[in-house]
């Protein structure tokens, strides 16, 4: 039987009014299965141009908007703990602000949360200037023995992808404020849980990659956050002893790595290697607020 849905989606001062709106009309105008409800976060103060932005979009949804005002930035887990407490559904996607979902990413995903899943991620197109110019592709893990392995030592999830009951993440705690890693601690703690995770591999949506992803991928305050994402695995008893040292070293030096050779770093020994078999094309583009 087909479930009603949440669509979440925040924002905040560093987002740009057009990827907003392509972002929202793409996850829920566009959709052949479209979300019941909005749920639109507001992050701290914006601009003048995104106000407004986020004004029209609000009037022109063809779906509910539930709209919520954070006075400051309070950073992005909170922003979604906000957000999660005010959606109707259990059933609850993500979005991310400047991403763009395809038209059936909705109709693929829903089936298999609605069959017992707690959480569906899926693949992922790249894109630089525009949606025809395809740089790469994230193909997660899928075999839920490989996702439970390989998150000792990185995300296995794509997060703008990602689909799940609401009441298993708050059973895991919720997001939680841990700054840049509120993702991967959250799946790690589903993991840990007993949560029931899939992968699908197709890709469904489009994730941009602008200049300067690589350079936002180190610096110290990424050091930092790695740091503390991973004495918080080995404290919760998600990672062993060896473990830590291990992802310490490795993701951490790799925050630590001039720009220029953090792509095949992350390529071969941080990010997922996708489906055993298929060739791995993925690339690094993450966008930190």
């Amino acid at each position: 039987m087909a479930e009603p849905f949440s669509l979440l989606l925040t924002v905040y001062a560093g987002d740009r009014t057009d990827y907003v709106r392509d972002a929202f009309h793409s996850a829920v105008d566009a959709q052949t299965r479209r979300p019941e409800q909005v749920v639109l976060v507001q992050d701290g103060p914006l601009p003048a141009d995104l106000d407004a932005c986020l004004t029209e979009v609000r009037a022109g949804s063809p779906v509910e908007v539930t709209f919520l005002r954070l006075e400051r930035n309070s950073g992005l887990g909170v922003a979604l703990d906000e957000g999660l407490a005010a959606a109707h559904h259990d059933v609850v996607a993500r979005m991310d602000a400047d991403d763009i979902a395809m038209p059936r990413r909705f109709a693929v995903q829903l089936p298999v949360i609605e069959e017992g899943a707690d959480l569906v991620g899926a693949g992922m197109l790249e894109f630089g200037a525009d949606r025809d110019d395809i740089v790469g592709r994230r193909t997660p893990v899928s075999e839920p023995g490989d996702i439970a392995r390989y998150a000792r030592l990185h995300d296995p999830f794509n997060h703008p992808t990602v689909v799940y009951r609401r009441r298993a993440v708050l059973a895991a705690g919720g997001y939680g404020d841990l700054p840049l890693m509120e993702d991967y601690w959250l799946f790690a703690r589903m993991i840990a849980s007993g949560a029931t995770m899939v992968n699908l591999t197709e890709p469904l949506v489009y994730y941009r990659v602008g200049d300067g992803a690589y350079e936002r991928r180190g610096g110290v305050a990424l050091l930092r956050a790695e740091l503390r994402l991973q004495r918080e695995l080995l404290r919760g008893g998600f990672t062993t002893r060896a473990q830590y040292v291990r992802n310490v070293s490795v993701r951490g030096g790799y925050r630590l790595t001039p720009a220029f050779i953090r792509r095949p770093l992350y390529r071969r020994f941080v990010a997922p290697r996708g489906v055993r078999g298929a060739p791995d094309v993925s690339a690094e583009g993450a966008r930190e607020r």
